[in-house]
């Protein structure tokens, strides 16, 4: 009898030292498993006599389940002890502010907003938007433009060409979107009502100007296109870009190769608050772009007969839009990729521009 109280006690003292749930099976084991202490002694019952099985059997069973009893009630304790643990351990302090999501700390670049504008504005209009290679042929960035043999933007000072073929064609980095022009009037047939946004190349850097900068082109070719509609569509894209109701533009005689007659066009501006710029107001004029009837040369070379169809085009500079538009006195920080200055200038990422909504929130 006193064999099995120390027996009893020793589980006892093993059952309340384990930590875990991993000692606690290793305690229960070596009492009720098949070679247990406990399983051993109940081997030894069939050995002895009829009296002292009476006397040797209930107090073995019983032992065994007051051991189980103990065992569960201990697995418990420890259970409740690790969830504890593991709840001091993972504690959130709910009274420190939330952490703000990507979509609001992310930003837009200035230059993906204003293409998005751009895109709101143009598609209400209908037009459709035209996209080509950043690599081009002297032909599509050159010669199907008129641009002339000789012409200073062929030199080298000004394009940025890749070295001769074997066939001795220079491809080059398109220095205009207008090649697009070309590839859309090849593949497509009149009317074409499209504005092509895209990365153009050139040799030049000061703080107005980059080796690469984006430009948008517009072209409409139709059978009755003319220099009315034109003015008509840059006026309506003007009001609706920098948001104002009114809105004068002065058309001004120019020349470019793909173009005639071509014209420069300034925009009403006023410049009396120092480092503010307000358009639709005031006796000011700034040059913001570009544009003319198609050369009947070009919808030759597009394989267009320029005795039945006639179109009008414009370039303007989507980076210098977004300088007067927002307020950005340096093209070169566009490209430097800092995130204090796209902090500071770009935009949220859902806050996409509409023209029901506003274009810049």
């Amino acid at each position: 009898m006193s064999d099995i109280a120390e027996l009893e006690q020793g589980i006892l003292a093993a059952i309340d030292a384990a930590t875990s749930e991993a000692e606690l099976e290793a305690v229960r084991i070596g009492a009720l498993g098949k070679k247990g202490s406990i399983s051993e002694r109940m081997k030894t019952l069939g050995a002895m006599s009829a009296e002292e099985r009476q006397t040797m059997g209930p107090l073995l069973n019983g032992l065994k389940n007051s051991l189980t009893e103990r065992l569960a009630a201990r697995r418990q304790e420890l259970r409740h002890a690790a969830i504890a643990e593991r709840l001091a351990r993972e504690r959130v302090d709910v009274t420190l502010p939330v952490r703000r999501p990507p979509a609001e700390t992310g930003r837009i670049h200035p230059i993906s907003q204003v293409i998005d504008e751009i895109t709101a504005i143009f598609s209400d209009m209908g037009f459709s938007i035209a996209e080509g290679p950043d690599i081009e042929t002297d032909y599509y960035n050159f010669t199907a433009l008129n641009f002339p043999e000789g012409h200073p933007a062929r030199e080298m000072h000004d394009t940025f060409f890749f070295n001769p073929r074997e066939d001795g064609e220079r491809m080059l980095l398109r220095t205009h979107t207008s090649p697009v022009q070309i590839h859309t009037m090849e593949a497509q047939k009149p009317p074409i009502r499209i504005v092509i946004p895209g990365k153009t190349y050139r040799c030049d850097s000061d703080p107005t100007h980059t080796p690469m900068f984006h430009q948008l082109e517009g072209l409409v070719v139709d059978r009755t296109a003319n220099v009315a509609n034109m003015k008509w569509a840059l006026i309506e894209f003007c009001k609706a870009f920098f948001e104002v109701d009114d809105l004068q533009m002065r058309f001004r005689p120019s020349f470019f190769p793909f173009t005639e007659p071509s014209l420069e066009v300034d925009i009403q501006c006023d410049r009396s608050r120092p480092g503010e710029l307000r358009f639709g107001e005031g006796s000011d004029w700034m040059e913001i772009l570009g544009c003319g009837m198609v050369h009947p040369n070009v919808l030759r070379m597009s394989g267009l007969d320029p005795d039945e169809f006639q179109g009008f085009a414009w370039g303007i500079g989507i980076d210098r839009l977004a300088m007067l538009k927002y307020g950005m006195p340096d093209l070169r920080a566009f490209f430097d990729a800092d995130a204090r200055w796209l902090s500071h200038y770009g935009f949220r990422p859902l806050d996409l521009p509409t023209l029901f909504g506003g274009l810049s929130g």
